[in-house]
């Protein structure tokens, strides 16, 4: 079932609903240059062909969360039109990078539902998959969206709320197929910190911040081709601003965090991750790491972190990420835990 010209609202959801999103997409090596200019980005994989074929690769592929942002839009007019906000991920994993030519589509199927007690809104549970002209499989992963009801008499669905993995399994993680590191020279990033030079518990600032414009995150909102009104249309929310897409904070974050893992050169899995409060256009975003886990990938020269990175808007708060009560604290954005591929 796809959406209607005004897209599905909550009471048009069922768990074990099948979604076929519409409009395929064919990458072209603009998506490079658009996400750069987009983003501080500079992680040397992803700039540089002569970097990726001593890495084991063709070519260059494009971000990996640029083509996370391909096949999330692709979802966006059956599963998040009509969304308050975007609230987190769970169970990602990128399978295989994406080049200039592969043409990508999307599913999506409902695999949970919870009426709010304002009986206005719901949470949707989806797990969408994102696949190539080969049908292969690129990325897959859960996330879940407050949705707006169009008839609040509507009855409540049955609640269902899914069994989501805390984490993807160190040996789920996907490594691409010829993927290696052992030529990776440090010169490439700037940085000679590798794999061995980071431990758990180590907490990195990554220094700088960026200003979130409005020109910039609404044009990220439309070449990811989202249509939610709540990132485009002032009329969407009683306040009359725009929301900026959550993914727009989470690649800026990412962006950001090159200084201090300069060289974890691909992002391979989501562990989970929490939009924690709204990001506006004037907001300062700046971000730091946590390291949660090292390990071995079996792939030659590569190496794996689980980290968690954190964004805040105008430095944000101290201590403590959330309240007692358990809620984040303001001026958090993002909370992402994944696991990402670096040289040993």
């Amino acid at each position: 079932m796809a959406g209607s010209a005004a897209g599905l609202f909550f009471e048009d959801y069922s768990v074990g609903q099948q979604l076929h999103h519409a409009v395929p997409r064919t990458v072209t090596a603009g998506e490079r240059a658009l996400y750069t200019a987009l983003y501080p980005t500079r992680v040397a994989l992803y700039s540089s062909d002569e970097v990726a074929r001593a890495s084991g690769l063709r070519e260059s592929p494009i971000e990996d969360l640029a083509a996370f942002h391909i096949v999330f839009g692709k979802s966006v007019p059956d599963v998040s039109r009509n969304a308050v906000a975007n609230l987190g991920y769970a169970e990602g994993r990128f399978h295989r990078p994406v080049f200039a030519g592969d043409t990508l589509s999307a599913r999506s199927e409902v695999i949970g539902l919870k009426q709010n007690s304002n009986g206005k809104t719901g949470i949707v549970w989806v797990r969408t998959e994102g696949q190539n002209q080969h049908g292969e499989t690129v990325i897959d992963f859960c996330r879940w969206v407050m949705v707006r009801k169009r008839d609040l008499d509507a009855p409540a669905p049955q609640t269902v709320v899914p069994d989501l993995a805390g984490a993807v399994a160190v040996s789920d993680v996907p490594v691409p197929q010829g993927l290696d590191f052992t030529g990776f020279d440090t010169a490439w990033t700037g940085d000679a910190r590798r794999w061995a030079d980071y431990k758990t518990g180590d907490v990195i600032d990554h220094v700088d911040g960026v200003t979130v414009e409005d020109a910039e995150h609404m044009m990220a909102t439309r070449l990811w081709q989202n249509t939610a009104k709540v990132h485009f249309d002032r009329s969407a929310r009683p306040d009359g601003r725009r929301l900026v897409y959550g993914g727009h904070v989470l690649s800026m974050a990412r962006a950001l965090a090159h200084d201090g893992l300069a060289n974890l050169q691909m992002v391979a899995a989501i562990n989970g991750g929490a939009h924690a409060n709204p990001c506006f256009a004037g907001d300062r975003i700046s971000a730091w790491s946590e390291v949660l886990d090292v390990a071995e990938t079996g792939a030659p020269g590569v190496g794996a972190l689980r980290l968690r990175l954190v964004a805040v808007k105008d430095e944000g708060p101290a201590g403590a990420l959330r309240d007692p009560d358990g809620r984040y604290r303001d001026g958090v954005l993002l909370d992402f835990d994944y696991w990402g591929l670096i040289p040993v």
